[in-house]
């Protein structure tokens, strides 16, 4: 048989022989064992659950100390959620009991998302030779819905504050809010904002805590926006 007819036969044989195979569906729903996985298989995801076991430890051990309230600083800020919510460990029944079980649980969830956020950060992923780094890191603060809706939360916050300082008659307690949603670094800026309320400048204190409170929430926004990323994500078979 000749050449010709051999790539013939070939051609009437297999009409489509560069056809690739069709992929395998696959889904980006939401999996708790993905988020477990992410909250137990790096060492800083391991180190922040243990920290926050050595807090909760503190807090048996002396729960009139200041550092009782290492847990909730720990877990923030989704450990400071329930303040602005009409339900909670307060406003349900079963008495001391059943408030203290469901902080708890709330408590462990919490501390399971950080850590969890912890794990997406620690793994790197794939760069292009033309990717830099800052950039690609600072864009999981606004490439997702969950980091843009928490950055809006923080921004509504941080918006009402400076209205009360500055526009308001009565601020209040108007700095509780940015406070809690920027946690825990929030607090950071709190500190290093009160040297400045005694300046000669009665404006310092604010620039202060709010530039605090914006690149707070910029960190919680990354580790947010890393996290749904690899919820979201395909995961890959090595």
């Amino acid at each position: 048989m000749s050449a010709r007819a051999r790539r013939t036969t070939l051609v009437i044989t297999n009409p489509h022989p560069l056809q690739e195979e069709p992929s395998m569906p696959t889904s980006d729903r939401f999996r708790p064992r993905r988020l477990l996985a992410l909250a137990t298989d790096s060492l800083p995801a391991r180190a922040y659950l243990g920290l926050v076991a050595v807090g909760v430890a503190v807090l048996f051990l002396a729960p009139d100390s200041p550092y009782a309230m290492a847990p909730a600083l720990l877990t923030a800020p989704l450990s400071f959620l329930p303040v602005v919510l009409p339900f909670g460990a307060g406003t349900v029944g079963g008495g001391a009991a059943g408030a203290a079980v469901l902080w708890g649980g709330w408590l462990l969830l919490c501390a399971l998302m950080n850590a969890a956020a912890f794990g997406a950060l620690a793994r790197r992923p794939g760069r292009t030779p033309s990717a830099r780094p800052r950039r690609t890191l600072l864009a999981a603060a606004v490439d997702n819905w969950p980091a843009r809706v928490y950055v809006a939360v923080v921004a509504a916050a941080l918006g009402t504050f400076l209205y009360a300082v500055l526009l308001s008659p009565d601020p209040g307690f108007a700095g509780i809010w940015p406070l809690l949603a920027a946690a825990p670094l929030s607090f950071l800026a709190a500190a290093a904002s009160a040297p400045a309320e005694y300046h000669s400048l009665p404006w310092l204190g604010t620039l202060v805590f709010s530039a605090g409170v914006v690149l707070a929430a910029l960190v919680n926004a990354v580790l947010i926006g890393r996290l749904a990323r690899r919820i979201g994500s395909t995961p890959t078979r090595g």
